[in-house]
């Protein structure tokens, strides 16, 4: 698995359950200006209960098509229809 990402392999991100077990997908990424967190969420609200703390080469194992985010801008999300579809960038 290759891992493009500028951050250290261990870097904590938040992402929920349902994306650990891959009963969804992964379709909204943030990378949070105000503390430089990763956020990796299927586009739905997150219940408090649902999300979870992994580390950033966990994700990319999950799904190595976030590699293509590597270089997202602090402040910056990017969003997607289906896995097989091409990010849609933008400054939050």
């Amino acid at each position: 698995m290759e891992y493009k990402f500028m951050d250290d392999k261990n870097t904590m991100v938040i992402t929920t359950k349902d994306i650990l077990e891959r009963k969804k997908d992964i379709l909204f990424v943030s990378h949070d200006e105000d503390d430089g967190m990763w956020q990796f969420l299927d586009g739905d609200d997150v219940l408090e209960e649902q999300a979870v703390i992994v580390s950033l080469h966990e994700m990319v194992g999950i799904d190595d098509t976030i590699n293509i985010l590597h270089d997202l801008p602090l402040g910056w999300i990017a969003y997607r229809e289906k896995v097989n579809l091409d990010w849609i960038r933008c400054e939050n």
